[in-house]
């Protein structure tokens, strides 16, 4: 398949020189990263973060149905807010 790509000046300058050093053609060379960037992307395991929960039942019942500025008044309070 044809396609343009965009490319900084300087990136293609050095693929070209690297291609020509390697004897090999730009296409190739360009081939080559691609198949190399999708295998390792396709390797590379997802993040994923512990379960850091804490056992409980919830919000205290005083606080069910509270709006969020309640709660952060409570949180805050005697600490400077």
């Amino acid at each position: 398949m044809k396609t343009t790509i965009e490319i900084a000046d300087g990136l293609a300058r050095k693929a070209k020189a690297h291609a020509v050093k390697e004897n090999v053609t730009l296409r190739s060379l360009i081939e080559r990263g691609l198949r190399m960037a999708l295998r390792a992307d396709s390797q590379r395991t997802r993040f994923k973060m512990r379960d850091a929960s804490v056992g409980g039942r919830g919000l205290q019942p005083s606080y069910r149905g509270a709006d969020w500025p309640r709660i952060r008044d409570t949180i805050y309070k005697d600490r400077g807010s």
